[in-house]
């Protein structure tokens, strides 16, 4: 089978296409074909080191196919169904070995391609939205980097809650998208304490779903009502400098978490909760999953590229 193997540390350069033994299933683990592979920064950061991995080894994390092998102490799965995943490396290739604990059906009225692109950043919305802060019918948050693909799920998670979006974009073509995600005003990053307490009339958001980090902390607790909440889960724009507690208290007592996947998949249970509630939506028409880009495996280079280069918008895919 072809593969993107990480050789060594370092830029896209580093991502060679291989060919690699077709997996066996271990004890617990299903072998899928992969109709498509998800592309997420956590990938660039594998990559380059700060997310220590050794190499050799195949990047991706998540995808969706068809299971052609199913390993002993596995039950619930057969071969020829569709399943999508998170959590798995090995992601960037043709067939991979995939944990069946990780493993979700794909119901029908799902693509291969949306289960794919719904399953980190679909349950980071999901989890963000009805969890970290659960949005009440008619309260104001910040949603940044709305045009990107957790920004769009999220921003359409808040208003079937019955929420209002205050998005921030970069640009007018990612402000379109932000629009068309239903977000009720989209504004500038520094835009966003003023713009806070206008659509508020003066009180601020209830909270603010923060993936950029650094560049945008500052603005985002300053938009906040008494006692709201910051959710900062990402820092594409580089880490958050340690905070002074007493910072919190004199903002109006908020609260600060800074929230990961992991702390809301637990179990089983709560992992197909998420998911079956995602997919029906985007079954039912109710969540809209946009696929910005797609690229072939060969190209996943020119893929993380254009990611670290902000130059995309939605998810992006490879098709082995």
């Amino acid at each position: 089978m072809r593969a993107i193997q990480v050789t060594e540390h370092g830029g896209p350069e580093v991502l060679a296409l291989i060919d690699a033994p077709t997996p066996e299933p271990g004890d617990g683990q299903l072998v899928v074909d992969i109709a498509a592979a998800g592309l997420n920064y956590i990938d660039t950061y594998q990559r380059s080191g700060s997310y220590p991995i050794d190499p050799p080894f195949i990047l991706g994390q998540e995808g969706a196919g068809t299971v052609r092998a199913i390993g002993t102490g596995v039950e619930g799965f057969s071969v020829g169904d569709r399943v999508a995943w998170k959590n798995c490396l090995g992601s960037y290739a043709e067939t991979v070995a995939i944990s069946a604990a990780e493993a979700v059906p794909v119901p029908d009225g799902v693509e291969d391609e949306l289960a794919a692109a719904a399953m980190l950043q679909g349950l980071t919305a999901h989890y963000l939205s009805t969890s970290t802060y659960p949005v009440q019918d008619g309260e104001w948050v910040v949603v940044h980097a709305a045009a990107g693909g957790v920004g769009q799920l999220l921003t359409q998670i808040v208003k079937l809650r019955g929420g209002h979006v205050l998005a921030t974009t970069s640009t007018p073509e990612k402000a379109a998208l932000a629009t068309a995600a239903g977000a009720d005003r989209v504004v500038q990053y520094a835009e966003i304490p003023d713009a806070a307490k206008e659509v508020t009339g003066g009180i601020g958001v209830a909270a603010v779903y923060d993936g950029v980090g650094k560049s945008t902390f500052d603005a985002s607790l300053a938009a906040l009502r008494i006692r709201g909440t910051m959710a900062l889960f990402g820092a594409a724009s580089g880490p958050v400098p340690p905070i002074d507690p007493q910072r919190l208290n004199s903002a109006g007592g908020l609260f600060l978490t800074r929230p990961s996947l992991v702390h809301y998949t637990r179990d089983r249970d709560e992992l197909t909760w998420r998911t079956a509630e995602i997919f029906g939506w985007i079954a039912d028409g109710s969540l809209r999953v946009q696929v910005g880009h797609r690229y072939p495996l060969a190209e996943a280079a020119q893929a993380h590229r254009a990611l670290e280069g902000r130059r995309t918008t939605a998810k992006v895919l490879l098709i082995p």
